[in-house]
């Protein structure tokens, strides 16, 4: 049975502004049904790297937050910390980057909480019914503590996934630094000797004995290791590092995968904005110029349908000139505008993944408001 998406433009006029608009499409799609009172709510974003302008402006949280609070409830913006060296890599950087880039109560009208700690090792083991890649999920565990979760998304491009969309915030946003380790490769990382000074500071934190120092160089011990990527956060020299070995295909399921242990067994609903669609994710230092005109706005209850009707919107879009999407030599020959941008990706394993885990559909109905 096809799932319903809804959506609206991105025209206003004095009657209504885009904030009110969105309240009206959460209305709509029937967000107000879900029972917020006196729930603990988390609302699931990128607070964008440092650098990056693509991300989506505080203003949106804050019109979901004040929806969630009208109706009773308690909301609080969450994310995970990053597997990767950058400004969100631990609790307390990703909250100074949070703030750079105008998170506060006053803006948003609600709490920041970094999901997993501050090193990354807060989390909860949710199994995965279903699951063929991954049989327990490794989740912040503020994500898992709420009564509700809400995904709020920035729709773009993304150099792995193809595209980053609601399963893409949801599966390997709310994974620990463990969970994405274990989305991206056999969860096992390694010591660049080169920038390795041989502090030891590793060590003081590896609660397996898995690491030790010889010769003034940190060595990884992979039978001891969990990969719970702890020594990734602690080192100053950023000297740690996982392999990117996982094929792309398999990284979509298993976030799919994710996205299943995330959103069972409790109220969820999900938004996607399509604006500033950037060939690549938010997670960026940088953010390249945006490929097709801006979208809209759409919600749906089912996250799979919302990613394919997001996909299918961006591809109706023309292409705009002078972006990385025109300097692609085949994309006049391949409407799929992420798989112009990125060949060797497979977006759609995620979606027909996430189908036959039963997170959703891809037949989907499109109401505008």
């Amino acid at each position: 049975m096809a799932s319903k998406v809804y959506y609206a433009d991105l025209r206003t006029d004095y009657r209504e502004n885009l904030q009110q608009k969105l309240s009206r499409l959460m209305h709509t799609a029937g967000m107000g049904e879900i029972d917020f009172d006196r729930k603990y709510v988390a609302i699931k974003m990128h607070f964008g790297e440092p650098g990056n302008l693509a991300f989506l402006r505080p203003n949106w949280a804050r019109t979901v937050a004040d929806f969630v609070k009208e109706r009773g409830g308690k909301p609080f913006l969450t994310d995970c910390n990053t597997l990767y060296i950058g400004g969100r890599k631990n609790g307390l950087d990703h909250l100074d980057s949070a703030m750079a880039n105008g998170f506060f109560p006053m803006t948003t009208g609600c709490h920041v909480i970094i999901a997993d700690g501050i090193k990354g090792s807060d989390e909860v083991y949710v199994p995965v019914e279903g699951g063929e890649y991954v049989k327990e999920a490794k989740i912040g565990r503020a994500i898992m503590d709420a009564d509700v979760f809400i995904s709020l998304t920035h729709f773009k491009g993304h150099e792995e996934a193809g595209f980053g969309g609601a399963l893409k915030n949801i599966g390997m946003g709310c994974g620990s630094r463990a969970g994405k380790m274990e989305q991206h490769n056999a969860g096992k990382p390694h010591v660049e000797e080169s920038k390795c000074v041989g502090c030891g500071m590793c060590t003081t934190f590896c609660a397996h004995q898995a690491l030790t120092v010889r010769n003034k160089k940190a060595g990884i011990d992979h039978d001891r290791c969990v990969g719970c990527g702890r020594c990734i956060a602690t080192c100053p020299r950023n000297a740690i590092w996982i392999n990117w070995d996982e094929s792309l295909t398999n990284l979509n399921r298993k976030i799919a995968e994710y996205t299943k242990a995330v959103v069972d067994g409790r109220p969820c609903f999900h938004i996607s904005l399509v604006i500033d669609v950037s060939p690549n994710c938010d997670c960026h230092a940088e953010n390249d110029a945006a490929v097709v005109p801006n979208v809209g706005m759409f919600a749906s209850f089912d996250p799979v349908a919302l990613d394919q009707a997001c996909v299918d919107a961006v591809n109706a879009q023309p292409v705009i000139s002078n972006t990385a999407l025109a300097e692609c030599a085949h994309h006049e020959h391949d409407h799929d505008h992420f798989h112009s941008l990125h060949p060797d990706t497979d977006w759609q394993s995620c979606l027909e993944h996430g189908e036959k885990l039963g997170l959703g559909s891809r037949e989907y109905e499109l109401i505008k408001i």
